[in-house]
């Protein structure tokens, strides 16, 4: 498992690192106001999909189904479901797109209530919004295709095709500016046609592992009953957290122009670690609880929650304290450029720390959630995704005004705190999920190592790089790296002083399992 989790959190992170890369560009180009806003409001909603699809609920509907198939009945049964849900999926995506593009203004004015019609951000967001919408199929398409191969654990190009997105994306950015003189066009053309891309990547490789699906005649048979009842509950059960930053965005355009834009920025420097640690946990932790399940191994199946969950710790509450530390910072450098301005990076310093207080709930979840799609059990989650839906909902619409961007995000955590508290709860009782001892323990030695590591930096910061936010780009970027190297060291070291783990051990058992997978 640990294996797996590597190879999909390193597609991923390299994805991520990528996706940066393309949202320096648009701040460098954009900046922070009206047509960035009107921008995100049109990436929103594919983008939702992207993240439910291609990271909770299909997989956790899809994947438990195709692998029982395959593991029961044969690949040839197997690919015959796939290809009959690959079917109904695509009409059902087909007549949503439609509608979607014809109702598209007064979608826009459920999602974003802050845009009027007088300033141009609205009529704008419209165009944008219909030119990225047919991304809705070609996205989820590619996630049952993805889901395949998960099925068939072949884990790495599932993984990889995500990063055609941002390659494509950077290109589109760069031709928009510099040929086309269009960025926020060609921008939005670069999502879709970033689509049929990612697809293609996937077919291939699928058709490469010998599956070869096909389109039938759509038909609603009990299997794709089956599958739907687990999908519609897991889309809220699993995409509680994405869910949750929609309502944000929905309340962000009642406020001051550029606040999207700040949240936008501050939740992508957030979900570099949540994406990396939370998708990969989640998309290879459900096939091994599902075997366990399926063995009625209770006891195999506690101990590998309960080392996702240790794997998990180990690099999400550094990245939390890390990101308190050294917020600032990181918004100055990575998006401090052309029209994105000092301030607009400080203002989305303070959203990105609040959504870093966050960090370890939303990734926990992602580890939590598996425990609940492997028994079959999608109607738990949901319902704790409706509680907290209407939670943050409830604190955004408290909290907005007070506290302006800050508000959102603070919301989002509060409302994530409390999800990860209910799976926890219940997966406990139901003797699923069973912490022992020794890992609460070594939460605790990682926690407190974590918070080490941040005083230090913040204590460092102000001796050797006081004023860091306002330096110039490249001597910036330099100390900035400096210090988080240095913020490493020190992580590792408290890890050691408190016996949590030996770097030397760590990257030995890394070693060896490299060979052995060779």
């Amino acid at each position: 498992m640990l294996r797996n989790l590597i190879t999909v959190g390193g597609w991923t992170m390299l994805s991520r690192i990528l996706g940066l890369v393309r949202d320096q560009l648009l701040a460098a180009f954009l900046g922070a106001g009206p047509v960035q806003d009107a921008y995100q409001i049109a990436f929103r909603l594919p983008n939702m999909f992207r993240r439910l699809f291609g990271e909770g609920a299909f997989n956790a509907a899809f994947v438990p189904l195709f692998t029982e198939k395959l593991t029961a009945r044969g690949e040839e049964d197997a690919t015959r479901f796939a290809s009959q849900a690959l079917s109904c999926l695509s009409a059902w995506l087909l007549g949503l797109t439609i509608l979607g593009e014809v109702f598209m203004p007064w979608i826009i004015e459920l999602i974003a209530p802050g845009f009027d019609h007088a300033g141009g951000r609205f009529d704008l967001a419209v165009k944008l919004t219909r030119i990225t919408f047919p991304y809705l199929i070609l996205i989820c398409t590619a996630a049952l295709v993805a889901g395949v191969l998960n099925g068939l654990h072949r884990f790495s190009m599932a993984a990889g095709a995500y990063v055609s997105f941002n390659i494509v994306g950077i290109a589109a950015i760069l031709l928009g500016a510099l040929v086309f003189h269009d960025t926020v066009i060609c921008t939005a053309v670069g999502i879709t046609i970033s689509g049929f891309v990612q697809l293609g990547l996937l077919l291939w490789s699928v058709r490469r592992a010998g599956i070869r699906l096909s389109l039938p005649k759509p038909r609603l048979t009990s299997e794709m009953r089956d599958m739907l009842r687990r999908l519609w509950p897991g889309l809220l059960g699993s995409g509680a957290t994405q869910l949750n930053l929609t309502v944000d965005t929905l309340i962000s355009t009642l406020l001051p122009a550029g606040s999207i834009s700040w949240l936008y920025f501050a939740d992508r420097v957030n979900q570099l670690p949540l994406g990396v640690l939370g998708a990969a946990a989640g998309t290879t932790l459900l096939p091994v609880l599902t075997r366990h399940v399926a063995a009625r191994d209770a006891t195999g199946g506690q101990q590998t929650l309960n080392r996702a969950i240790d794997y998990a710790a180990i690099l999400t509450f550094p990245a939390c304290f890390g990101l308190l530390a050294l917020a600032p910072e990181i918004m100055a450098t990575l998006f401090g450029y052309g029209k994105f301005t000092t301030q607009d990076a400080l203002s989305s310093a303070q959203s990105l720390r609040a959504y870093a207080l966050g960090l370890p709930a939303f990734i926990l979840i992602k580890v939590l959630s598996p425990g609940f799609f492997a028994h079959g059990d999608t109607k738990t989650p949901v319902r704790i995704g409706f509680l907290t839906l209407v939670l943050n909902l409830g604190l955004n619409l408290l909290l907005y005004k007070p506290l302006v961007h800050v508000g959102p995000p603070l919301a989002s955590t509060i409302a994530a705190l409390v999800n990860l508290a209910f799976l926890a709860v219940i997966l406990f009782r139901r003797d699923v999920f069973c912490p022992d001892r020794a890992l609460i323990r070594r939460l605790l030695r990682v926690v407190a190592a974590s918070v080490v590591m941040a005083l230090a930096t913040l204590i460092l910061t102000r001796l050797i790089a006081p004023g860091l936010v306002g330096w110039s780009g490249l001597t910036r970027a330099g100390m900035l790296s400096v210090l988080m190297g240095i913020a490493g060291i020190i992580y590792l070291g408290a890890l050691w002083a408190l016996g949590v783990a030996r770097p030397d051990r760590i990257v030995n058992r890394l070693l060896r399992r490299k060979r052995a997978s060779q």
